[in-house]
């Protein structure tokens, strides 16, 4: 045989050899197929999943964000209403006093009128403070000046308030402003 024809079988060879291999691995190949096809579906599966539970924890932030901000424009409607009584009294004193020449009678309606805002809005949460005669205490009290001590036992302790200190249910909101003995 020639070189020629030697290629010509080697090629012929080649081929037969690469079509029995293709022909060997055909069934592997399949089942090749149907495991890539299951771990594709898996994973198409697994991916709907986080996206869904993605979008319903989106959902679930904004939901929150919105209802905060609600909460937040709405959190003083409770008090406002509680309030609102007050400020009806306050009017009507306002209008009852063009008339009146009694001092007293007006200074008896101050009083009832403050007495019932006090009672509001301690019912509400809010408690006074007591500073006058207390020892000095930086955490709940600010220093506006001092002023020498009219006693020995006075020295750092409040000898006047110039404004209350108050707290809401325990936080503190308003210090109390007070003039301490040195």
């Amino acid at each position: 045989m020639s070189t020629q024809e030697n290629e010509t079988v080697n090629t012929d060879n080649n081929e037969e050899r690469v079509e029995n291999t293709s022909g060997d691995n055909e069934q592997p190949q399949d089942e090749k197929d149907l495991k890539i096809a299951g771990l594709q579906a898996n994973v198409n599966e697994l991916n709907d999943k986080y996206l869904r539970l993605y979008s319903e924890f989106d959902n679930f932030r904004k939901r929150t964000a919105k209802e905060k901000v609600e909460l937040i424009q709405t959190g003083g409607e409770d008090v406002f209403k509680s309030i609102l009584p007050v400020m009806d009294d306050f009017e009507r004193a306002i209008k009852s006093n063009s008339d009146t020449t009694d001092v007293k009678a007006v200074n008896d309606g101050v009083n009832l009128i403050y007495n019932k805002l006090k009672s509001t809005l301690t019912q509400k949460g809010l408690e006074e403070m007591k500073a006058l005669g207390e020892t000095f205490n930086a955490d709940i009290h600010e220093a506006i000046t001092n002023i020498p001590a009219p006693t020995e036992d006075q020295k750092g302790k409040v000898l006047d308030e110039l404004e209350k200190g108050y707290s809401l249910n325990g936080k503190i909101i308003r210090f109390a402003k007070v003039i301490i003995g040195s």
